[in-house]
């Protein structure tokens, strides 16, 4: 299996340390991306980079320019890969080999899978740390900056995928999309991961998965500058 890192796109506050890319910020005396390959490489995959690539240790096996989007970057790398790839983000330095060996054992045979780190996890290791929960009834969660997905899934919901990105900022348009009923449920900390897998696969049209996983290294990324201090 390969794996591929989106580290495209611009951040105004990355321009302070001499680069444009938030994946070049330099974190405990290397970029951001790098730790992501290091721990990428330990696992024992190879990558396709989507982004600046300066000079990057470990050297990805394949560097491609940002395509100005990252639905764009992601269509990009897939034409370089074949089957079931892994999908990450630049910006998660804290990811280990121990991690992504997890992820890739651990997943359900799915089209798509997407980690989930329990609330409680991420405090433990990272207190103070500020995430994006979803309260289900089997707990609070937030997601990773990890996805197993299937080449052929991507080209199949990319038409959604487009949908959604389009109406991000409409709210009630994009809730009408999911499902007034998942939102409503969420919302009142009903909804079961049963239902939302159910939704993900009625909506995309294959198998989607969660994958609860005990390691936070895999959902804490570096949205601030403030991050840096983690």
């Amino acid at each position: 299996m390969e794996a591929i890192v989106l580290a495209g796109g611009e951040e105004a506050w990355a321009k302070r340390y001499g680069v444009r890319s938030k994946a070049l910020v330099p974190y405990r005396g290397r970029p951001l991306a790098e730790w992501v390959l290091a721990a990428l490489e330990g696992a024992g995959l190879s990558v396709v980079y989507v982004g600046e690539n300066p000079g990057l240790s470990p050297a990805p096996r394949l560097t491609l320019p940002d395509q100005g989007s990252l639905l764009a970057n992601l269509e990009a790398a897939l034409a370089h890969v074949e089957g079931r790839v892994l999908v990450a983000t630049a910006d998660i330095p804290h990811l280990t080999p121990e991690a992504v060996r997890f992820v890739l054992e651990q997943a359900p045979r799915a089209a798509l899978v997407y980690p989930i780190v329990p609330k409680e996890r991420v405090e433990a290791r990272f207190p103070g740390n500020r995430r994006t929960y979803a309260r289900l009834k089997e707990g609070t969660f937030t997601g990773g900056n990890l996805l197993l997905l299937d080449k052929a899934l991507f080209f199949q919901a990319l038409p959604l995928a487009r949908r959604v990105v389009a109406l991000r900022k409409n709210p009630l348009a994009l809730a009408r999309l999911i499902g007034l009923d998942v939102l409503f449920k969420l919302l009142l900390g009903r909804l079961s991961l049963a239902e939302v897998e159910a939704r993900a696969q009625r909506l995309l049209g294959v198998e989607a998965r969660a994958l609860l996983t005990p390691y936070p290294e895999v959902g804490v990324d570096v949205d601030r500058e403030a991050d840096l201090v983690s």
